[in-house]
């Protein structure tokens, strides 16, 4: 039996739906990203499920409970958001014991359990510290600290980590993902940046326009695209019509064809059928975009070696992995 099941859920504002008909369900223990470009009903999704948005109709099941009529304190539920919303006049700790207190608990339990959560997130040093006085990534960890303490029957992370610099957005999901795994806690995560969701998630839902439209491991999703938007979304897959398939692999092709970039060899041995027009390099890849029988291509090559390095205007061989090749609707 799924820990979260969500059936028939439809959302939407004015007349207009933000969802119709959203169906997922979700192990205890997991972690699942949504995943998908702005103004896809992520957020909304989520907001729901953590009662802050009203549902127009559908069954949110937690634990085999349908919380859809219970307030939003009446669930269970952490959640944090992009924003860290701490009180600027707490210390670190009066943050995170808010919820605690909100629930009653005796002081001495109270203490001891935010030393507990301030040691698993790494805090316990900055305990009488203010908000104005830690990094964005401390605030970020509060606020997370400040969810886990109430001991949450689920978590909710709503791009918790989008306004981060990229060294500590990278170092914060690497922990979200080990605390969330030393806590076997149920765990629902939305993000726009596929890299996130690819390395913190046991499952991606990929939604797009009001639909899960893929969902799967991150293996499958990127590898197993099941259509143009999934293989848009998912990596930077060369998307090319029947025709232009027909004429790069020389053979008849009847169907729209997605390949990976990392799937297209170049080498300087062989019949030069490719011809590079630039290069980007992006720290341990470089990227090309070549043109090969009339076709345009984007091909990521490791970066082993300055001299590994093609110039622009060179011509090399090409060949593509058939095992990469995959058709998409």
């Amino acid at each position: 039996m799924s820990y979260v099941s969500v059936q028939h859920l439809q959302k939407g504002y004015a007349g207009t739906p933000v969802f119709s008909d959203i169906n997922c369900e979700i192990g205890k223990g997991e972690f699942v990203t949504l995943l998908g470009p702005s103004g896809c009903g992520k957020s909304t999704l989520l907001r729901c499920i953590a009662g802050l948005t009203t549902v127009d109709a559908g069954k949110i099941l937690l634990d085999g409970q349908d919380i859809v009529p219970l307030s939003p304190q009446k669930r269970g539920i952490g959640m944090v958001f992009q924003s860290y919303a701490l009180f600027p006049n707490m210390t670190v700790e009066q943050n995170v014991a808010f919820g605690l207190r909100m629930q009653k608990i005796q002081a001495e339990d109270s203490r001891q359990r935010v030393q507990e959560i301030l040691r698993l997130v790494e805090l316990h040093e900055f305990a009488t510290r203010y908000p104005h006085q830690l990094s964005g990534g401390q605030c970020q960890r509060v606020a997370l600290a400040r969810s886990l303490v109430t001991r949450p029957r689920l978590l909710l992370l709503d791009e918790p980590l989008s306004a981060l610099d990229a060294r500590i957005r990278k170092h914060l999901r690497e922990q979200i993902r080990q605390i969330q795994r030393e806590l076997g806690l149920t765990t629902i995560f939305v993000t726009h940046d596929q890299e996130e969701a690819l390395t913190m998630s046991d499952r991606i839902f990929l939604m797009n326009q009001g639909k899960i439209v893929q969902s799967g491991d991150a293996e499958t999703l990127y590898t197993a695209p099941v259509d143009v938007f999934a293989a848009g979304f998912i990596g930077n897959y060369n998307l090319l019509d029947a025709d232009s398939a027909t004429r790069l692999l020389q053979r008849p092709v009847s169907s729209r064809i997605a390949i990976r970039p990392e799937a297209i060899e170049l080498s300087r041995n062989g019949e030069p059928d490719a011809l590079i027009r630039s290069h980007s390099l992006l720290g341990n890849v470089i990227r090309y975009r070549v043109e090969a029988r009339g076709v345009e291509l984007v091909v990521d090559v490791l970066n082993r070696s300055a001299a590994d390095l093609h110039p622009d205007g060179a011509r090399l061989a090409l060949s593509i992995d058939p095992s990469a090749l995959c058709e998409v609707a």
